[in-house]
């Protein structure tokens, strides 16, 4: 089978009746059954030519593919951005990047999606969440932020003691106004730790022992409000340890991934919560959010084929993006599921179930660097993922959704004040 084939010719003519009557075009919101739809078949569509979605009726673009891509950025069989947690887009959408397939940071025009400029950097980096030209890096024994445009770096803390540094690693985000990280470092002695900085006053925070709590370390992450400290600890389960930034623990979740693959931001009261997918009883399976004070779990979406959150959409609060994987013809056998497979969703996270379905994926279960990965750009208005439209061990694209939220406003911004109510 060819890429460029038709996919999931089985049910087709039953999804293009039960979707026809939903879809308006491209140009304007539609609303669109609240139950299961299944895969619409559509060819490949042609790079940076966008097309229509025919099932949610987005608009969506092909943004990479294997080759020569231009201004020295050339795809690998996969090419694609970092992950669902991940900012790709700067803070004002002008500059996108692509980190996995193409042999450094590939940065494209955030609007039209042209390959710019590709650059070399062995550290990790993720956008400053207010500062366009501006990422924050970790690396070796140096945290740093460097400007891509100019690929100028200004250095802001460095290791003495030999401990090498890491940014996570590869889970961690800066705090929302882009003053505090959370840095995992190994020491000279093989001892493993994470402590806060502070990008401003260049302070670092104590350090916090991962030897003290159960399991090896996967990656550790710094709150929205810089107030925290959150890390996942792997073993025969994956629990959930908070810290305060001057090494309190806060909160242990020894629940199985309850929840995981998942991302944090402030809720309407002003609580940090992180939302994903739980892997545990009574909710397994289930979208939750659950509060870094104190535990407090609030089922979001019933049980399901969900894989990815993220909470990127820093200027649209109130919505995670939920990549869907699954059978389609499974999910359809179970109405009381959740109606999605293969699927970007935008869910309220206000506890309302308000669905806003973003894209049809056609994406075949192949590797993790096939994984959906959905991540919406700072204001919501777009939303990256990745696909190997319908052929597993094939090439995996980028694409671009674009979204009209002017049937979904917002409910009183969810972003706040350090206020949390019990």
């Amino acid at each position: 089978m060819k890429p460029r084939q038709l996919f999931g010719l089985v049910g087709i003519l039953v999804s293009l009746n039960a979707v026809s009557s939903d879809v308006e075009g491209a140009s304007g919101p539609q609303e669109i059954s609240t139950g299961f739809v299944a895969p619409v078949a559509m060819q490949l569509p042609e790079y940076l030519q966008a097309a229509l979605d025919p099932a949610p009726g987005t608009s969506f673009t092909l943004i990479t593919r294997p080759g020569l891509l231009g201004n020295d950025i050339a795809c690998r069989n996969y090419c694609s951005h970092r992950y669902s947690s991940a900012q790709a887009w700067n803070s004002d959408q002008s500059l996108l990047v692509i980190s996995n397939g193409c042999g450094g940071l590939c940065f494209l025009d955030g609007q039209t999606y042209v390959p710019l400029f590709r650059r070399a950097q062995s550290a990790e980096c993720e956008w400053h969440p207010r500062d366009p030209n501006m990422m924050i890096c970790v690396g070796g024994q140096e945290i740093f932020t460097w400007a891509p445009r100019t690929n100028r770096k200004q250095v802001l803390f460095v290791s003495t003691d030999g401990s090498i540094l890491q940014f996570g690693p590869y889970k961690g985000n800066p705090s929302r106004d882009g003053s505090r990280i959370a840095v995992r470092a190994v020491r000279q002695d093989g001892k493993m730790v994470v402590f806060a900085f502070d990008l401003l006053q260049r302070r670092k925070f104590a350090e916090i022992d991962l030897a003290q709590i159960e399991g090896s370390n996967g990656a550790c992450s710094i709150s929205p409000l810089g107030i925290n400290i959150v890390c996942i600890q792997k073993g025969d389960v994956e629990h959930t340890f908070i810290f305060s930034v001057d090494g309190n623990l806060r909160q242990q979740w020894t629940e199985h991934h309850r929840p995981g693959h998942g991302d944090m931001t402030v809720d309407a009261d002003g609580c940090e919560i992180y939302v994903g997918i739980s892997k545990s009883d009574p909710d397994k399976f289930q979208v939750i959010k659950r509060r870094l004070e104190d535990g407090k779990v609030t089922s979001l979406m019933r049980y399901g084929e969900a894989q990815h959150a993220s909470l990127r959409s820093l200027g649209r609060p109130g919505w995670v993006f939920l990549s869907y994987s699954g059978d389609p013809g499974e999910v359809s056998k179970h109405p009381d599921w959740a109606p999605y497979a293969r699927e970007i969703i935008a869910l309220r996270t206000d506890g309302s179930g308000e669905v806003r379905r973003i894209a049809q994926t056609r994406n075949a279960p192949s590797d993790y660097w096939s994984e959906t990965h959905a991540s919406p750009s700072p204001d919501g208005s777009q939303v990256i993922w990745s696909s190997n439209w319908g052929l597993p061990g094939g090439p995996v694209y980028d694409f671009v959704t674009r979204v009209d939220w002017r049937q979904y406003p917002d409910r009183g911004r969810e972003a706040g004040t350090p206020n949390c109510l019990h």
